[in-house]
């Protein structure tokens, strides 16, 4: 079944299917959303909630309130999520038609409500438009919903792509990354991915250090978590403030989620 990212306008012809190109990551995403169960976001799991992504994320759509559009763009995909047929028939009318702000309206409506099967497929869609430029706070945002979701192999790719689109990745890209690794167990990662963080210039901020003090104090490495404390110091202005508030608010969310 040739993968369902290919169903914008120019995709819907059949010479696309003739490319011989190697398929994007997000094409292979979407082929694995759609050919394999994947773990439902409800699973159990170690995970944080964390509300200092800085307030509302910078979105590139200027709109507060979502055009009837965009609204009736994300409630047709998610009527025809369970059929390709019916998909590709919607990104060819309907996601099609839509302009720049009310697709971005649409992909961030799919990632807040974690549609992310949809979300990756309108993320890829979009950046085959024309206007498209490459931009960290839109692939920081799919960063955070694959993590969230434990695709952590997919945002691999993805953190490996918009490095291939000439950006390079800041602390936000960066903090993404390491929660998404801490989601999965994956300790060692999280860690490289803080270190090569503070190496390529980007200080860790306040997420950064609580989601990696919490994960590693639930996930029992003391140790880990007393280094990573140890460097309050540099990066936080008022250090001891700072861990107080995050071993307050750890110790009275015993059942921690990730949002």
């Amino acid at each position: 079944m040739v993968g369902l990212l290919q169903v914008g306008p120019s995709a819907l012809v059949a010479s696309r299917k003739n490319e011989m190109k190697m398929p994007s990551a997000l094409e292979r995403i979407s082929h694995t959303c759609h050919s394999a169960p994947l773990a439902s976001p409800g699973s159990t799991g170690i995970v944080v909630r964390c509300s200092l992504r800085g307030g509302p994320r910078r979105p590139l759509w200027r709109g507060r309130v979502m055009s009837t559009e965009a609204i009736q763009a994300v409630q047709s995909l998610k009527l025809a999520k369970h059929s390709p047929d019916k998909l590709v028939s919607v990104f060819g009318s309907s996601i099609g038609r839509l302009i720049k702000s009310d697709l971005l309206a649409t992909l961030a409506e799919l990632q807040r409500q974690n549609e992310f099967e949809l979300a990756i497929m309108v993320f890829d869609f979009l950046r085959k438009e024309s206007w498209y430029r490459p931009d960290l706070s839109l692939y920081s945002d799919m960063l955070f919903m694959l993590g969230k979701n434990k695709l952590v192999e997919m945002a691999e790719e993805l953190f490996a792509e918009l490095k291939s689109e000439g950006l390079g990745p800041d602390t936000r890209a960066y903090t993404e990354m390491i929660g998404a690794f801490l989601q999965a167990g994956k300790i060692d990662k999280a860690m490289e991915a803080y270190r090569l963080m503070k190496e390529g210039g980007c200080e860790p901020d306040k997420l950064t250090l609580t989601i990696l003090i919490r994960n590693l104090e639930k996930m029992g490495d003391k140790q880990l978590a007393l280094d990573v404390k140890k460097e309050c110091a540099e990066y936080m202005d008022f250090p001891q403030r700072f861990l107080k508030k995050v071993g307050r608010e750890y110790k009275g969310n015993h059942a921690l989620t990730w949002s």
